[in-house]
Order: structure tokens, then C-alpha cells, then sequence
């Protein structure tokens, strides 16, 4: 065997190694994921866990703050429900591809004004992971699938537009076959 070739038979050990190394700390590292929404309905707002929100759309169920606030707010538990659970198909391929063009950041940018970060940076990038993370397990998207899979511990929504916000995701995903990539 020459040098160059037990050189480079070395090398790939090492690098094959060193992948795997890496490979088992990343699979040992929590993603991380919303666990608080400050949910805005007109002049107030209020902190919620997810894991509340979770359990309104699983079983009808509002935790007694939840239903305190909603009741301050004018909104009934099983309206919020349904916005949750608003279900919208799609081929997570064909939405990732959408979401990554110029027509997904004319959609992604209206959304982010009513699902954003705390601080309003990253919201594109934000929207995008969480939008196509729950359309990965099911081929469809919820809205408590979003607040799931939203990569920020912290999630800001104004609640008085949430209906909007599932039409803008449910026209765009109507109209998402018909974009050129």
C-alpha cells in the first residue's frame, strides 16, 4: 500500500468516528420547543403554557386560568378550541419548497406579525421550522401543532387575528401545487 493510501484510509476512520461521535451527542440534545404562549386578545395578555393550550384542543378542557382569561377576554373556551384544531392538508415536500421561495416569505411575513418571537427577529425562519415540522408527522397542520413545534421557548400571538391566520395558511397551501420551483 503507498502512503497516500493509508493516509487517506486513516482519514476516513477518523472522520467516520467523528461523525459518529457527533451523531450520539446530537441525538442526546433536546430540540427545543415553545412552552409558553403570551396569548394577546385587545388590551390583554396573558402567559399560557402550551401543554394548557395542548389539553384545550385534545379534550375541550381549560385549565381555571385559561378560562379566567378567556372570560375577561370575551372569548369562549370551544372558539379557541377550534382555531387550535383547524386542520389544514398538505405534502410537507411541497410546503417545505413553498415556504423556502419568494411566494413563502410574501405568506410567512403576515403570520409572523400574529404568531412571532418575543423579540419579532427570526420570524420567517421560525414560522417556516414549526409550519413544516408539523406537517412532517400527519400531512396536515394544525395551529396547536405550530405552538408545539415553534422553536423558540417563547411564543407572542394576538389572538384577535388567529382566524386570519389560519385562511392565510389555508389559501396558500390551496394555491401551493400551482407554484413554479
Amino acid at each position: 500500500m503507498t502512503q497516500k493510501k493509508k493516509l487517506s484510509k486513516k482519514n476516513h476512520i477518523v472522520l467516520s468516528l467523528l461523525v459518529s461521535i457527533l451523531g450520539i451527542f446530537s441525538a442526546k440534545v433536546p430540540v427545543q420547543a415553545a412552552e409558553t404562549v403570551i396569548l394577546k386578545y385587545s388590551i390583554l395578555r396573558e402567559s399560557v403554557s402550551v401543554e394548557e393550550l395542548s389539553q384545550l384542543a385534545e379534550t375541550g378542557e381549560a385549565s381555571r386560568s385559561l378560562r379566567s382569561y378567556l372570560k375577561l377576554a370575551n372569548k369562549e373556551p370551544e372558539e379557541l378550541r377550534a382555531l387550535l384544531n383547524n386542520n389544514v392538508d398538505v405534502d410537507p415536500v411541497f410546503l417545505s419548497k413553498a415556504l423556502n421561495s419568494f411566494a413563502g416569505g410574501i405568506v410567512l411575513d403576515p403570520i409572523g406579525e400574529v404568531i412571532h418571537t418575543p423579540s419579532k427577529r427570526a420570524n420567517r425562519e421560525s414560522l417556516r421550522g414549526a409550519l413544516v415540522t408539523s406537517a412532517l408527522s400527519d400531512k396536515n397542520i394544525r395551529l396547536i401543532e405550530i405552538f408545539e413545534n415553534y422553536p423558540t421557548e417563547e411564543i407572542h400571538v394576538d389572538g384577535d387575528r388567529l382566524a386570519e391566520i389560519y385562511q392565510n395558511i389555508e389559501g396558500f397551501v390551496s394555491k401551493v401545487p400551482r407554484l413554479p420551483f
